[in-house]
């Protein structure tokens, strides 16, 4: 039987995998790949890994060497492989295409409606029997302008969401979908007309800090950012410049430039050394889940299956295919 290991795992996928695993072996690391754990993977077929593991060129070399033929993502995103090291090493990538786009386009909305309106802060009031409502004066979403920068399925969903709460939609897409009905404008127009932004596309060259300084210079003053995507469309350091400034209105932030090693770990003893993080944290404008919104049960169904029909494709072990 043909051997997978997963790398970064956690508590709640194990029991997925494992109900549905069939004539796979699957064993479990919690440590994240790179090329020093990459030497785990002596004797097995594949390798399993998710959003924040490092597949470059040296972890890919060392996975070739020790025999691993398949590295397959459950995840849609792939920017933390060095594709063009793994085509040069024979081993294939797969990944998750496509799970469902409600749950982070419920997230997105979920942490502008909490930051809007100061959900949070209210239910830590209340808890100390404090029902005073100052400072948690938010605005209606019902008219304002929504900026969607990426117009996939996930896209798409949040448009729908926003259009609910009668939001106007601008879009900013470099594939556009013409068929669709929506209004494209240029990333310029996008930026000085909106009063939320939200942020649903890949981490690639081209979009790697798509907001800069130079694009918070031109944002709407007051606007409100949210990134459930990858944290790496984002220059931290301008980010936490503009929200000092006053320029940006409040940001909702899933997802983090630097979050390798932080995200999905328990630092509550020990804190963190990352001191812009820090700053963007303690921001009373700012709220930051750890990389969550695709944390549904639906979603993680779906990405399950789908991991376990890569495997199979690549395996030779789909019966429809046979």
């Amino acid at each position: 039987m043909n051997g997978i290991l997963f790398y970064d795992t956690k508590e709640y996928e194990r029991p997925l995998f494992e109900a549905a695993k069939e004539d796979f072996v699957f064993d479990y690391v919690e440590s994240k790949l790179d090329e020093k754990t990459a030497a785990l993977a002596s004797g097995y077929d594949g390798v399993c890994i998710f959003v924040n593991d490092t597949a470059d060129a040296r972890a890919i070399r060392k996975l070739k060497a020790c025999g691993v033929r398949l590295i397959a993502l459950r995840c849609s995103g792939y920017n933390n492989v060095d594709m063009a090291e793994a085509e040069k090493c024979g081993i294939a990538v797969l990944r998750v295409p496509a799970y469902s786009p409600y749950s982070v386009a419920e997230h997105a909305m979920a942490m502008l409606l909490t930051l809007n309106r100061k959900i949070h802060k209210a239910y830590i009031r209340t808890r100390d029997f404090n029902f005073s409502l100052n400072h948690l004066i938010g605005f209606d979403l019902y008219g304002k302008t929504a900026g969607v920068i990426g117009t996939g399925r996930i896209g798409k969903t949040f448009i729908g969401l926003c259009r609910g709460f009668g939001m106007n939609v601008l879009c900013h897409d470099v594939f556009p979908d013409l068929s669709a009905g929506l209004r494209y404008v240029p990333l310029e127009e996008l930026l000085w007309q909106s009063d939320v932004i939200s942020l649903h596309c890949p981490l690639t060259k081209e979009t790697k800090h798509i907001l800069g300084r130079e694009a918070f210079e031109r944002i709407k003053q007051g606007c409100i950012l949210i990134n459930t995507s990858r944290g790496g469309l984002i220059d931290s350091e301008a980010l936490l410049d503009a929200l000092l400034s006053g320029k940006l209105g409040g940001a909702c932030l899933d997802v983090y430039e630097e979050e390798a090693g932080l995200f999905y770990e328990d630092k509550s003893a020990t804190g963190v050394r990352d001191e812009r993080l820090s700053l963007i944290v303690s921001r009373p404008n700012v709220i930051v889940t750890s990389h969550q919104a695709y944390l549904t049960r639906e979603a993680l169904d779906d990405i399950t299956r789908a991991t376990l029909a890569n495997f199979r494709d690549f395996f030779g072990k789909n019966p429809e295919k046979a």
